[in-house]
């Protein structure tokens, strides 16, 4: 098991050169604000931004280097990017901005790398969160892992898979 403290560039970079060359990489990662629009600040913003989105960008902008050929880059965004809840502003920016990065970067990654997202919806271990997805059918974690396993043996890129 590795660590690596996303926040950093440093670390991502100290990361990868700790592990060498690498065939894929999933990031399940991120933190994002819940909170109504009229109270909402850039800094509330930030959460996500820097957390989820900037964190999992840096791993395949740095990562790009060190993945084998033909290697997968996995990354975590959400139900919230197609089916936004209440106080869920930030949450969904987020989402939605990681599944763009996602559909832009397949394009342009080289050497045959792949690059996917899977969009969870709320989980069923997770019964905390069940108050703020109202409407929400809680999905198995069963069916999370099989659309992580998809984006890494399925041969697709540029995919967002939907785990809801």
């Amino acid at each position: 098991m590795f660590k690596v403290d996303t926040s950093f560039k440093s670390s991502i970079e100290a990361l990868f050169k700790e592990i060498g060359p690498f065939d894929a990489l999933v990031a399940a990662m991120g933190r994002a604000h819940l909170g109504d629009i009229t109270g909402l600040t850039d800094k509330e913003f930030k959460i996500g931004i820097e957390s989820k989105l900037l964190a999992q960008i840096n791993l395949v902008l740095i990562g790009q280097h060190y993945i084998n050929d033909g290697g997968c880059f996995t990354l975590t965004s959400g139900i919230l990017s197609e089916d936004p809840i209440p106080q869920g502003t930030a949450c969904t920016t987020t989402d939605a901005a990681v599944n763009a990065f996602v559909r832009a970067a397949a394009i342009d990654l080289k050497r045959g790398i792949r690059i996917n997202a899977v969009a969870p919806g709320v989980v069923e271990d997770a019964p905390a969160l069940f108050p703020y997805f109202p409407g929400h059918i809680p999905v198995s974690m069963q069916k999370v892992a099989a659309a992580y396993h998809k984006s890494l043996f399925g041969g697709h890129t540029g995919e967002v898979f939907r785990a809801y």
